[in-house]
C-alpha cells in the first residue's frame, strides 16, 4: 500500500518533493481546518501541521495508519506527546529552521518600538512633520536580558556580535551555553537588571502563564518585554497594568493567548483592546519565523530528520 502523507498547510516546494522522493504519495491541502483534518486523517501514514492544525490524542485514536507527525517549526505544546509515544507515532519539529527569522523578527519590532518608527511612519504619510515627538532611544550600553537559551534565544543572542550591549542568558535547562557573546546567568539577575528582557521559551505546564503580575514586579522599571515564544505564557491583562504604570516601558508582542486574540475570551479582549490604544506597544499577527528563507529552511530540516527515521 502507497505511503499517504497529509499536508495541511502552505509548505516549500521542497518538502513535498523529498517526501515523494522518499516514495511518498501526497495530499496538500494547505486550507485545511482541524475538524476537517480530523475528520480525513485515518488512513494516512503521515501528517503536515502548523499551529491551525493541533493533535490531540482524540485525533490521534481516529488515525490508526499514522506513524509520524511533522511540525512546520518548533512548538510541540500543539501535539498531544504523550498520546503519540504511547501509539508508537514519531513526532518531528524544525526549530533550526526558524531560529534566524525569529531572532530578526524579535530584534525588528525593538528597533521599531524604541525608534517609533510605526508612528513616524504613519505621521508623514499624513502629511505631518514632528521630529521631536519621534525622537528614539539608542541600545548602546542597555542590558538585553534572554530567558530560554536555545535554537530561537541563542540566535537572537547572536545578533548583537559587535553591539556595545551586555548580553545575559537564563535556560532552567541548559549549562555551560555562554558565549562570547552572551553571558549565562541566573534568573533573578535576568529580571532585575536587563533593560530589554526577550523571551524564547516553550509552553508547559511550568511557563503557562509565567509572565504575571509578580514577574513584572520583579523586573527592571522601565524594562521592555518581547514575546515571540508562545501567547499563553504571558498575562495580556498584566502586561498592560505594568505598561499603564510605567513598570514596563514598552512591549514587542508577536503571540496571544488566543490568536486571533479578538476572538478569545472576554478577558484576553478586554486586554488586547487596551494594548492596541497605547503607543509604547508593537504589535504582529504571529509572524515572527515567517520568512521566505524559513519556509525553506524547515521544509529541508523536516526532510532531512523524516529520511533519517525511516533509513
Amino acid at each position: 500500500m502507497a505511503k499517504q502523507i497529509l499536508i495541511t498547510d502552505y509548505v516549500d516546494p521542497a518538502l513535498p518533493a523529498g517526501l515523494a522522493d522518499m516514495d511518498y504519495s501526497y495530499t496538500y491541502a494547505p486550507e485545511m481546518t482541524r475538524a476537517e483534518m480530523a475528520k480525513h486523517l485515518n488512513g494516512y501514514t503521515g501528517v503536515v501541521i502548523n499551529t491551525r492544525c493541533a493533535i490531540d490524542r482524540a485525533t490521534l485514536d481516529g488515525a490508526p495508519s499514522l506513524r509520524w507527525i511533522a511540525r512546520l517549526g518548533s512548538g510541540l505544546d500543539i501535539i498531544d506527546l504523550d498520546a503519540a509515544a504511547e501509539k508508537g507515532v514519531q513526532v518531528f519539529s524544525a526549530p533550526e529552521g526558524n531560529a534566524q527569522a525569529v531572532a530578526e523578527h524579535a530584534l525588528g519590532m525593538l528597533l521599531a518600538l524604541n525608534n517609533k518608527l510605526l508612528s513616524a511612519d504613519r505621521s508623514v504619510r499624513e502629511g505631518h512633520w514632528l521630529r521631536e515627538e519621534h525622537r528614539g532611544m539608542e541600545l548602546d550600553g542597555k542590558t538585553i536580558g534572554i530567558i530560554g537559551h536555545g535554537n530561537n534565544g541563542s540566535a537572537f543572542g547572536r545578533l548583537f556580535r559587535g553591539w556595545n550591549v551586555r548580553v545575559i542568558a537564563y535556560d532552567k535547562y541548559l549549562r555551560d551555553y555562554g558565549t562570547e557573546t552572551v553571558t549565562e546567568t541566573d534568573f533573578d539577575t535576568v529580571l532585575s537588571q536587563s533593560d530589554i528582557l526577550s523571551l524564547h521559551i516553550p509552553l508547559t505546564a511550568e511557563t503557562r502563564d509565567m509572565v504575571n503580575a509578580a514577574f513584572l514586579a520583579r523586573c527592571k522599571p522601565g524594562m521592555v518585554l518581547i514575546n515571540t515564544s508562545r501567547g499563553k505564557v504571558a498575562d495580556l491583562g498584566a502586561i498592560a497594568d505594568a505598561l499603564d504604570s510605567g513598570r514596563l516601558r514598552g512591549a514587542c508582542l508577536d503571540v496571544f493567548p488566543h490568536e486571533p486574540p479578538l476572538k478569545g475570551a472576554e478577558d484576553i479582549r478586554a486586554a488586547f483592546e487596551r494594548l492596541t490604544q497605547m503607543p509604547n506597544v508593537i504589535l504582529t499577527p504571529h509572524i515572527a519565523g515567517w520568512s521566505v528563507e524559513s519556509k525553506r529552511k524547515i521544509a529541508e530540516t523536516l526532510v532531512r530528520k523524516i529520511r533519517a527515521a525511516i533509513a
